[in-house]
């Protein structure tokens, strides 16, 4: 296929969290803030005067320092952010929007409120309660949360605007990129796919980790050039799968799995799109911060919600991304000494199977990765069985 225009340019931005459209919204004035968890709605930090930037540590494979504080059984991911932040590689952040969600990026988050480590003297690291049901009490919860621990603090520190018009215009711009996403990503659905999953994967990484309003003209250019791209003449992959895990924030391990066969056609994992990129609805008479709220609780797929009946239907929710992206197989992963995703990805691997006959790979992988050449042995003997299952049933 032809080349992406703004695809090396994507690349390079995901090369460091400073990147130079953060360094540019920084220099007009706007406020960085960092946030690690999807339970944190971009939408209250890209509220006008500031921007989030969801944190990332590219390139981290010993991280050392942060073993040294957060001990060797901790979360691979944890563990890297902390040892980028050591490094200075947050110092632009102006606050850590934090949630009280997985116990890895906890102790990460609670490191930069204890230590002083970023160079800024108006940081600070606020802690958002997240509740572990899906039910009204929570959203009620959550929404009282969002107002105290963000928006307020957000008016208390730097003086912006938190009014109901000012998350509105928010949410607007949620929604466009949003709906760009989307758009993007559904050519993925096409009997011959238009766009890889690697290139699909660095697309949505620029748009969570840059300024939404300086990333937004390269998405729609992005969007528009991909209505006319062709697929390659020749297929150059072997099956397609659906990838599921915990924190994926590296293009290079989407690369290794479509170098072995496998195209990746969706993405529902920790930095994915599914769920990520839907539209906030801010219904009648609603005001926005409950919408937010609301809409975060609803179509979260965390696996930190252990109710059965709630399990359930993410292995239903899977199953339906199975058929609907038209994939031959699942690969689950976790990060090494991931709390919730190694229950999920034990249960993923023997569910997935066993009710709904579709292939699992399941393995646990580094936060970067050292092991590429087990991996990629893993994925190619994934593939090949696939294709034999495939050939038995005629397909």
């Amino acid at each position: 296929m032809k080349d992406l225009k703004h695809l090396i340019y994507f690349e390079n931005l995901l090369q460091e969290a400073n990147n130079e459209l953060v360094k540019q919204a920084k220099s007009e004035g706007k406020k960085a803030l960092g946030y690690t968890c999807y339970f944190m709605p971009e939408a209250l930090l890209d509220i006008d005067g500031c921007f989030s930037v969801r944190l990332r540590a590219p390139g981290c494979t010993s991280p050392d320092m942060a073993t040294y504080y957060m001990s060797g059984r901790t979360c691979i991911y944890a563990r890297s952010l902390l040892e980028r932040a050591l490094e200075g590689g947050y110092n632009f952040l102006d606050a850590q929007m934090a949630t009280e969600t997985c116990t890895g990026t906890c102790r990460f988050q609670e490191h930069l409120q204890m230590m002083d480590i970023i160079d800024n003297p108006d940081f600070f690291c606020e802690f958002t309660d997240v509740p572990f049901k899906k039910n009204e009490t929570s959203i009620e919860h959550f929404t009282d949360q969002l107002q105290y621990h963000v928006l307020d603090q957000l008016k208390e520190h730097f003086g912006i605007d938190t009014s109901d018009e000012a998350l509105l215009k928010a949410i607007e711009l949620h929604n466009e990129v949003s709906s760009l996403i989307t758009e993007i990503g559904s050519y993925r659905k096409k009997k011959k796919p238009t766009i890889t999953g690697y290139e699909f994967q660095v697309i949505q990484l620029v748009s969570l980790t840059c300024p939404k309003y300086l990333i937004l003209p390269y998405l729609r250019e992005t969007a528009k050039e991909l209505k006319t791209r062709k697929p390659d003449t020749k297929l150059n992959y072997r099956i397609k799968v659906v990838c599921t895990g915990s924190e994926n924030d590296d293009p290079e391990f989407t690369k290794l799995i479509e170098g072995c066969g496998a195209l990746v056609v969706a993405d529902r994992y920790c930095y994915g799109s599914i769920p990520g990129r839907e539209q906030i609805v801010v219904k009648k008479g609603e005001k926005p911060i409950h919408a937010i709220a609301r809409h975060y609780i609803e179509t979260s797929q965390c696996p930190r919600y252990m109710p059965q009946h709630v399990m359930r239907e993410r292995k239903q929710f899977l199953a339906d991304l199975v058929k609907e992206y038209g994939a031959d197989g699942i690969i689950v992963f976790q990060n090494k000494f991931c709390e919730y995703w190694s229950y999920e990805r034990t249960i993923d691997t023997i569910v997935m199977p066993r009710d709904f006959g579709i292939p699992v790979c399941s393995i646990e992988k580094e936060y970067i990765n050292g092991a590429s050449g087990q991996l990629r042995t893993r994925f190619q003997a994934f593939v090949e069985s696939v294709e034999l299952k495939k050939l038995q049933e005629g397909a």
